[in-house]
């Protein structure tokens, strides 16, 4: 059981996989960095870790502490590493290592020593599986913080979204927006031009703004268009 956090934060979940929650989660952390907050950045189960010479290492992790500017190790950043590519229930059990909730729960308490406002990024989407008992939702409800849904741009994200936003609010949670990921902005279909009213209205949640797709994986440094699309929401009043 971990404890809520007491902090100023976010807890950025999507709709999906692969929606590009992280460079969302990066971008919002290096929003805070710029302001001179002391940003905590935290990815309590990752999968698809590369192997490296000091062990597993989450991409994913590093890229939340490069936009951070963090100062905690990598392994307190994210304290749960597994190898294969999947859900993290299933690479736990494939991996003979449970997910250590209590490391999750030190890592909380270690950052939020220390600073001024928490970041955290989950795993997949809300119903994501992270033990054969606890999904991110679980932990979303634990922790208490307000949420952000990084949902894709084209057709189908509608009704992604609004079961996501529906999921999250059925456990007493506060659903602060809507950010609309890789928004092809010179290419956009009849789709991706309606979703973003279709999802306000449909979830009542505002969309917070679109971020354009940058043809780019994670790298260490963020593209321009994605700081100015993350600048034109203040995070701070959203965090508290």
């Amino acid at each position: 059981m971990l404890q809520q956090i007491s902090l100023p934060g976010l807890f950025i979940t999507a709709t999906d996989t692969e929606v590009g929650k992280t460079i969302i989660a990066g971008a919002i952390a290096d929003w805070f960095r710029r302001r001179a907050r002391r940003v905590g950045v935290l990815k309590p189960v990752a999968s698809g870790c590369v192997k490296r010479r000091e062990g597993l290492v989450s991409e994913d992790a590093e890229f939340l502490a490069h936009c951070a500017d963090a100062r905690f190790p990598l392994d307190l950043i994210c304290p749960n590493r597994y190898f294969e590519p999947l859900a993290p229930s299933v690479a736990a059990d494939r991996a003979g290592v449970a997910v250590d909730f209590g490391a999750v729960q030190r890592s909380i308490d270690l950052m939020s020593a220390s600073s001024d406002v928490m970041i955290v990024e989950g795993a997949g989407g809300v119903m994501t599986p992270l033990s054969a008992t606890v999904s991110v939702l679980d932990v979303m409800e634990q922790l208490q913080l307000p949420v952000v849904i990084v949902a894709r741009p084209g057709l189908g994200t509608v009704n992604h979204t609004v079961l996501t936003v529906d999921a999250v609010r059925a456990r007493g949670l506060k659903v602060v927006g809507v950010v609309i990921n890789r928004y092809p902005p010179d290419r956009a279909g009849v789709p991706e031009e309606t979703n973003p009213a279709l999802v306000e209205k449909w979830a009542k949640v505002p969309v917070l703004t679109l971020v354009p797709d940058v043809d780019a994986g994670i790298t260490d440094r963020l593209p321009a268009d994605v700081v100015a699309a993350i600048d034109r929401v203040d995070w701070d009043l959203l965090s508290r």
